[in-house]
């Protein structure tokens, strides 16, 4: 069973304007994605800013989170680290507070080669009774989990289940899927491939899209597990302008942006990351208004 099938928000982290977490407004944002059918939570992601949030920092929202959702939908919080050690220690305190899984990307700068990168998703995995969803995003990593890796690690690991996959090599998605033969739940890490990882077998998206559509991410999904493929990729060609304004600058700069002009009080981002060129909120701007958001 999948810990959860659809959309799943990957969602941002509020800050105040000195750059503390803003927590009435993170609740204000959980409520908003439960109100509009989104399927799961995934907290404490490259998109809520995990990278720059200190430890007592990252577990406070992690059990902020849960308190708050209360079990309505699941939550997965994101404790990778390129640290064996501290991955070991985000996902056993995760853990504790009832998260209903973990997300782990792959270990970014080190650079392990394929048998480290079993080592160490099997360490962190074999520290918790929970499901683990491992998180492929070359781009940003510097590591590619080969389809391989995922399925041994999928067969050879009772709590290991799934992986994001952000490689945005359809390719690679396709024989992943034809490797794994059912024993891996696939989700897309782009929101421009839910529907062709869908066909392909996938169980849903970790969406960046969601924060500020959760209703529409959730439709393109849905459809296509109703067996309307056309709608679902009428949806899917619906959004690209946007998914594309959300990626205009790294994420997630684009998209708190876009959820502040939603109304939220996302706050400024945490250095190294800036504040968006003015140019960029205007193509941001036209396609939030295209999509009918604004």
């Amino acid at each position: 069973m999948a810990i959860f099938t659809g959309a799943g928000v990957a969602i941002v982290t509020p800050m105040h304007a000195d750059g503390s977490v803003n927590y009435e407004e993170f609740k204000k944002l959980l409520e908003f994605q439960i109100e509009n059918g989104t399927d799961a939570i995934i907290v404490c992601g490259t998109t809520g800013e995990a990278s720059t949030l200190s430890h007592e920092e990252h577990l406070d929202v992690i059990r902020y989170c849960v308190e708050v959702v209360n079990h309505r939908i699941p939550v997965v919080a994101g404790t990778g680290s390129n640290c064996t050690e501290t991955a070991i220690y985000l996902s056993t305190e995760a853990e504790k507070y009832g998260v209903d899984g973990l997300l782990l990307v792959s270990p970014y700068y080190n650079k392990a080669t394929q048998n480290g990168l079993y080592a160490h998703f099997k360490a962190i995995a074999d520290s918790v009774k929970i499901p683990v969803i491992l998180y492929n995003v070359p781009g940003r990593t510097g590591c590619n989990i080969l389809p391989k890796t995922v399925v041994r690690l999928c067969r050879d690991v009772e709590n290991i289940v799934g992986v994001k996959e952000a490689s945005g090599n359809i390719s690679q998605v396709a024989q992943l899927a034809a490797l794994a033969e059912g024993a891996v739940d696939i989700y897309s890490g782009n929101d421009d491939q839910i529907v062709p990882i869908l066909s392909l077998g996938g169980k849903g998206v970790i969406s960046v899209l969601s924060n500020v559509a959760p209703r529409q991410t959730h439709e393109i999904c849905a459809k296509y597990f109703e067996g309307d493929v056309k709608e679902s990729c009428r949806l899917q060609l619906k959004a690209m302008e946007l998914c594309g304004a959300l990626f205009c600058e790294v994420n997630p700069i684009p998209v708190k942006k876009a959820v502040s002009l939603l109304g939220f009080e996302a706050g400024p981002l945490r250095m190294p990351l800036s504040e968006m060129e003015e140019s960029d909120v205007a193509v941001l701007k036209t396609a939030m208004e295209n999509y009918g958001l604004i």
